[in-house]
């Protein structure tokens, strides 16, 4: 009966649960911070208060929004920028990636690294920002692109890599 151990196979998927999660509260974290750093730490401004409801809505624990929050107004805090990259992906699909970083050099290598192992290369600023409208805190498309079955399998493989990536906290695209 060897490897038919019921604790075995319930740590494998708590490890791959706890280290999704751990993704999603690392990203909120920084925006928290980030958030709190432009708000002075005052919780009540809305565009803090937005982001601490979202990861509240992502069940993150009370302690590591105060410590994001903390982090945000202390004097030895990072200066972390939102820093947007472009690009175009298959079949003419407008790409936005939205990073938060503290190094612009080593991101910027690191999405164009990403980009070129899939065929695509980093747009100069503007050049895809005209396919979307900004709404609040996120980007809608103006127009959209309808894409074939094989370029569609193309763009998801792209943007699940592009989201895996540490800095990046949103991606947006004008596809259909």
């Amino acid at each position: 009966m060897g490897g038919h151990n019921k604790w075995s196979q319930i740590k494998r998927q708590k490890g791959a649960n706890d280290a999704a999660k751990a993704d999603v509260w690392g990203k909120l974290s920084k925006r928290i911070a980030v958030e709190s750093k432009k708000c002075g730490g005052d919780v009540t401004l809305p565009s803090l208060r937005a982001v601490i409801e979202k990861a509240k809505a992502e069940n993150m624990p009370k302690e590591n929004i105060d410590r994001a929050v903390a982090k945000g107004t202390s004097a030895d805090s990072g200066s972390l920028d939102t820093v947007i990259y472009e690009t175009y992906g298959p079949g003419g699909v407008a790409i936005l990636v939205v990073a938060l970083t503290d190094s612009h050099n080593r991101t910027a290598q690191e999405i164009k690294h990403l980009l070129a192992e899939n065929g695509l290369a980093l747009a100069s600023p503007g050049s895809a920002m005209w396919a979307f409208e900004k709404t609040g805190t996120e980007y809608a498309p103006k127009t959209t692109v309808k894409l074939s079955e094989s370029d569609t399998e193309k763009l998801h493989k792209i943007l699940d890599e592009i989201d895996a990536h540490d800095d990046v906290e949103d991606v947006y695209t004008n596809a259909e």
